[in-house]
């Protein structure tokens, strides 16, 4: 092939024996913190702990800060900004900022869940982001939560992830009964207000009284012998069903790593243990672990919520200029997952145009679907500018999109960064599976993404 030719680069092919040393090591850190932070609550909370460790303080709005400053705002425990402030004029530099998200698609509760029928007690959901219904039925979720009881005190729920806890289910018909169902199209096989929990079919057979000898009525007492809660609790909760997997390696050359929500936790955990190990003084840097992603960034923690703008604001305010003009100064990679190319599904990929596993972290020129619609379609130039950081630093890196014009498409956070006039585009690593129960991502191309953001910030 002619040195002119563009050719992608496998990390694995080009590695030393330091550098696979520093891939695998860096892997381990990384399933700690999706084993452990399964929810954008629970997330949150991991980073928080993470960044004061490295003296990282609350930040107050009315606070003037200063060079030097390591300061985070977390935003109702669900949405978390981390703020380096480096010596550099804010108004010349802007700031480099990296946003990600912590939010993964799953099962919800609802807020009058319970039922028993036929001698099982179950609980009615409503999932939260795209999935596939039928890949959530017949495999073990665990609950993760929080519960504010009527006399405001807050619970929090985790069961399912310990060896020795119980997990719970979500039925699917056996093959022998299943004609009828293996006749419909493949994505009404099950549908939402199918996706009902078993939670337990034990009767509370000490009741007195023969109506309250129900499976409901014993699951009521066993939380609130545990909890404290009562029915009503449900009310003001928010109680989630995840994956009960733990993260695993996969492959005997244990190159890749299974786990559930690598959408979008395998660019959030470069992302902050990036800014978390910057020894640079000169940028101000600003990581967003947002939430709501999977629902449009709606909300007081989405996005599109004005608090993020708000910092800008603060930020520029401590320094005696405008937001507006940090903003147009500023410049943003949009750190979000991309869809890997599939041996098994070739026919919705176009070969050239897509991300491989391996062969380093993916920029997405554009997203959205059918003509671009819905898309940040970052320029030539600020693409240009990015390409010559990593390619100085050597950063492995390739270029793709979401899978053949007009088969689909999906979206970012990037679009609503862009539209406050900050230079914008998205990096991300490849995930087979997207958005299923287990997804599958590289070593390789989770380091490169975490090479990229630190040659980024500095």
């Amino acid at each position: 092939m002619s040195e002119l030719s563009y050719k992608r680069t496998n990390v694995y092919e080009k590695a030393d024996e330091q550098t696979m040393q520093a891939i695998f090591e860096y892997a381990k850190g990384y399933c700690k913190f999706i084993d452990a932070g399964k929810t954008e609550r629970e997330a949150c909370a991991y980073v928080v702990e993470a960044a004061k460790a490295k003296g990282y303080k609350p930040f107050e709005f009315g606070q003037k800060l200063k060079a030097g400053d390591k300061v985070y705002y977390n935003n109702r425990g669900k949405n978390l900004y981390l703020i380096k402030v480096g010596t550099e004029a804010v108004a010349k530099e802007g700031i480099r900022i990296i946003a990600s998200h912590i939010d993964s698609p799953r099962i919800d509760l609802k807020q009058v869940p319970l039922y028993e029928a036929d001698g099982i007690a179950l609980a009615k959901t409503h999932y939260y982001g795209g999935i596939r219904k039928f890949q959530w039925a017949a495999i073990p979720l665990a609950m993760h939560g929080a519960v504010v009881k009527k006399n405001g005190e807050v619970v929090q729920i985790n069961v399912g992830e310990e060896d020795t806890d119980p997990v719970f289910y979500i039925s699917d018909l056996l093959p022998h009964l299943a004609a009828k169902q293996n006749a419909k199209p493949h994505g009404e096989g099950l549908g939402g207000e199918d996706l009902n929990i078993w939670l337990g079919n034990i009767p509370y057979t000490a009741a007195t009284e023969e109506k309250d000898r129900t499976v409901k009525e014993n699951l009521l007492r066993i939380l609130h012998e545990k909890y404290g809660m009562e029915e009503s609790d449900f009310l003001s909760a928010e109680i989630s069903l995840v994956p009960a997997f733990k993260a695993r390696d996969l492959g005997f050359d244990r190159g890749l790593i299974a786990a559930y929500g690598h959408d979008d936790r395998v660019c959030s955990y470069p992302a902050y243990t990036a800014l978390l190990d910057s020894t640079d003084d000169k940028r101000t840097v600003m990581v967003v672990l947002a939430d709501k992603e999977e629902i449009g960034s709606e909300g007081t923690t989405g996005m599109q919520c004005a608090l993020f703008a708000d910092l800008i604001d603060a930020i520029a305010s401590s320094f005696g200029t405008c937001g507006a003009m940090v903003r147009a100064k500023s410049k943003c990679l949009s750190a979000d997952v991309t869809a890997a190319y599939d041996p098994n599904f070739k026919e919705v990929a176009e070969p050239l145009n897509s991300t491989y596993l391996s062969c380093g972290a993916g920029i997405t020129k554009f997203t959205g679907a059918r003509g671009k619609s819905s898309s940040n379609d970052a320029s030539a130039e600020f693409v240009g500018e990015i390409r010559k950081i990593f390619e100085e630093n050597g950063v492995v890196w390739q270029t793709g999109e979401l899978g053949k014009v007009d088969m689909g498409g999906g979206g970012t956070v990037a679009k609503y960064i862009a539209n406050m006039n900050i230079d914008t585009v998205d990096i991300g690593v490849p995930v087979i599976s997207m958005h299923s129960p287990y997804e599958v991502v590289s070593k390789a191309d989770l380091y490169q993404e975490y090479l990229a953001f630190k040659a980024f910030i500095r």
